[in-house]
């Protein structure tokens, strides 16, 4: 655990002296391009190679490997054809089962796209960064590394929505499917984020929601059809996070305060800031608002489903670039200042939390091990 914490500590102060809008100077590099240029590879090294040098740390790492070693051998994997084709690169390339290069792959492609989606379209990077660590996203990429990718992808993705190039979005998603499918449910909720809501069309969305109370047996048909693998398994259960749900209230009741506050103030300062921003044909606080509003609801009523989280997580990363949005809004320097800290205390708080559950089943990133000093324990097919 000291650790993460150090790491986390080291990397958030290399990223507060980021400046994500730094002043151009034409055929000049300045000294702040330079200092973000140096803090931002020293940010990315120091996370790659803690995720790369592990071994056997997270929940599913040697299911994992057993994937790999499976599909090495020609038999049927439950992963998606990206995956398998990586696989079959490297072990090819390698002339082993080299499956430390795999994970280095994965950490080094999905580390660069979150660092290079937030630094693109934060108005905060080192505040970003801060959340990025502290909510625990970079340290549940040594879980579930396929959908973890996925899952930068859509935080990447959404500049392309912002602009309305719509085509790019859509070629990336559909590329980043092939790792892992379930990114493919940003395409119509992202679109559904960025749709000009009227109160009648916000009613019926609202009576289509009770659909879920009622009608679940279709719904979980639905899953077991686009994931023929959870048929009579656990992962049928569904569940919700009661955190997941007090952090969208959290952020809702956020930006009314916000919103309201700015509109009694007669303030503009919005909507200078969104028409500042070259080639956006859509709000950005609006998308971002919509994108928790329909986590709030995901995670209310369709907590039946299994998927819910991982559904739900492509809407709440948006926080870490909304928090920060939100923050600049806010014209009263003491306000802004009490406010900061409250998130600032609010995400420490979360990332204690984290680690104090961090070897527990369902995130097993400790103890952590690195292949330097520990060998790979046997997976199922060596033991059979």
């Amino acid at each position: 655990m000291i650790l993460y914490i150090t790491v986390a500590a080291v990397t958030v102060l290399l990223g507060s002296m980021v400046n994500c809008r730094p002043v151009t100077q034409p055929y000049r590099t300045t000294r702040q391009q330079m200092c973000n240029r140096v803090c931002l590879f020293a940010v990315f090294l120091i996370l790659f190679a803690l995720s790369a040098c592990r071994l056997n740390v997270g929940n599913d790492y040697a299911k994992y490997v057993e994937f790999m070693h499976l599909v090495n051998c020609d038999a049927y994997v439950p992963t998606e054809a990206g995956f398998n084709l990586l696989v079959k690169i490297i072990y090819g390339l390698s002339g082993f089962e080299n499956y430390l290069l795999v994970f280095a792959v994965y950490a080094f492609v999905t580390i660069g796209i979150f660092l290079l989606g937030m630094y693109e379209q934060s108005e905060d990077f080192p505040l970003t960064f801060f959340l990025f660590m502290a909510l625990g996203y970079y340290f549940q990429t040594f879980s579930t590394v396929r959908y973890y990718l996925a899952l930068a992808l859509a935080l990447y993705a959404m500049k392309f929505v912002m602009r309305g190039q719509w085509g790019r979005f859509t070629v990336l998603i559909l590329l980043g499917s092939a790792f892992h499918k379930s990114l493919l449910v940003v395409i119509p909720l992202y679109i559904l984020a960025v749709l000009p809501w009227k109160k009648w069309q916000l009613a019926a969305g609202a009576l289509f929601c009770t659909t879920f109370l009622f009608c679940q047996d279709f719904y979980l048909k639905l899953v077991v059809f686009l994931y023929p693998t959870y048929e009579d398994t656990e992962y049928l259960e569904g569940g919700t996070s009661y955190i997941n749900i007090l952090r969208c209230l959290a952020v809702l009741a956020f930006s009314g305060i916000v919103y309201w506050s700015g509109k009694r103030s007669g303030s503009t300062r919005g909507e200078e800031q969104k028409n500042a921003e070259v080639g956006e044909r859509y709000d950005r606080a609006h998308f971002y608002f919509y994108l928790n509003l329909g986590a709030l609801v995901l995670y209310v009523f369709c907590s039946f489903l299994p998927i819910i989280s991982r559904i739900g997580y492509y809407l709440t990363v948006s926080h870490i670039l909304y928090l920060p949005m939100l923050l600049k809004q806010v014209e009263d320097r003491r306000w802004r200042k009490a406010l900061r800290a409250g998130i600032l205390l609010a995400a420490v708080l979360y990332f204690a939390i984290y680690m104090s559950r961090a070897d527990n089943d369902g995130t097993l990133i400790l103890p952590y091990k690195t292949f330097f000093f520990h060998d790979m324990v046997n997976i199922l097919s060596d033991v059979n």
